[in-house]
């Protein structure tokens, strides 16, 4: 799908931090976060647990509370998201922008029935009345493909299987049709036929809708399926993105090397699986310079004293890495 980006009809994140006070320091979750969404474009955060991705969307909707603190600049259609007042964010939140959350089990209500939740929804952004609100959470049920939707309206999410929860977590999100979709592991947990059912449907609603995604993931078989673009997160900052095409067949940084190496590739040899050493570093004690450096084999002194800015190599590309020209000269591994 080709998309001409237009900032004012869509996303622009610029410099977002979210900081936590903790006992032992200020983690910084996030830090400097630049990315676009243009009109019907999806695009892709991805990186281990912990990098940063789950907390920037959160910070894009303003749902960080204390001890947190989210700072930057978020513009949605020409307004900005972070000085926005409470009462008018709240009539963006739901309407215009929709979040599917992680794991539905714990996302949803169990006390409360499915069709009652997506009918919060409408109470909150529509003038519908009672009947009509019954009939569009019928159609959302039927939308996002639950079977027997007229009876499951009336059952707790408990009743739900692991796939039929997530179908229910994204009608909820539709229901009043948003353009723009934050999408935080919505594929987990899930086995792989209901994974590609779902994000079949993802990229249909996209269709329909026109609507925009920033979809969160680890599993970069989702991105390469799903995305347009990718932004790859390490110890919380973006450390290369570009488009999905060129960031797979050529990666400029090593951690994302790292990680396309460790997918298992269906017409290679049996070999052992690439992984990278070590692990990722505890965010109130980041290591100077380049956070990736402890786990680099590229790493030099310039790596340990500074931290390479994110640098533009091409048009729609960065990367933040010194030596990017070696990573990048590297043979193929896709």
């Amino acid at each position: 799908m080709t998309v001409v980006a237009n900032e004012k009809l869509g996303l622009t994140v610029r410099g977002l931090t979210t900081t936590f006070e903790t006992s032992r320091g200020t983690a910084i979750a996030a830090a400097d976060i630049d990315f676009d969404v243009a009109p019907g474009e999806v695009v892709g955060l991805v990186g281990e647990s912990g990098s940063g991705k789950s907390v920037t969307l959160r910070s894009i909707m303003r749902l960080i509370r204390e001890p947190g603190h989210v700072s930057g600049h978020v513009e949605w259609r020409g307004r900005d998201l972070i000085g926005m007042p409470d009462e008018q964010l709240r009539r963006i939140r739901g309407s215009e922008i929709a979040m599917i959350f992680q794991e539905p089990m714990t996302a949803l209500n169990p006390v409360l029935p499915v069709g009652m939740q997506i009918e919060e929804n409408l109470v909150a952004h529509t003038t519908l009345n009672r009947r009509e609100r019954r009939a569009r959470a019928l159609e959302l049920m039927n939308i996002v493909g639950i079977p027997a939707a007229e009876r499951r309206l009336e059952e707790y999410p408990h009743q739900f299987s692991g796939g039929m929860r997530q179908r229910a977590m994204i009608a909820i999100a539709l229901a009043c049709s948003p353009k723009l979709l934050l999408a935080d592991e919505p594929t987990t947990a899930l086995d792989v036929t209901i994974q590609d059912q779902i994000l079949k449907l993802l990229l249909d609603l996209r269709d329909r809708l026109s609507m925009s995604v920033v979809l969160v993931t680890h599993d970069l078989g989702v991105v390469a399926g799903t995305c347009d673009r990718m932004a790859v997160m390490y110890a919380g900052r973006i450390v290369e993105k570009g488009t999905v095409a060129e960031v797979f067949a050529q990666p400029r940084h090593p951690y994302t090397r790292g990680l396309l190496g460790s997918v298992p590739r269906g017409n290679a040899a049996r070999t052992m699986l690439y992984s990278i050493d070590g692990t990722p570093p505890s965010l109130t004690a980041l290591p100077t310079g380049c956070a990736f450096h402890p786990r680099c084999s590229f790493a030099t002194d310039e790596c340990r004293r500074e931290r390479p800015p994110l640098a533009a190599v091409g048009e729609g590309r960065m990367v933040a890495c010194f030596h990017q020209d070696q990573v990048a000269a590297l043979e193929a591994i896709i």
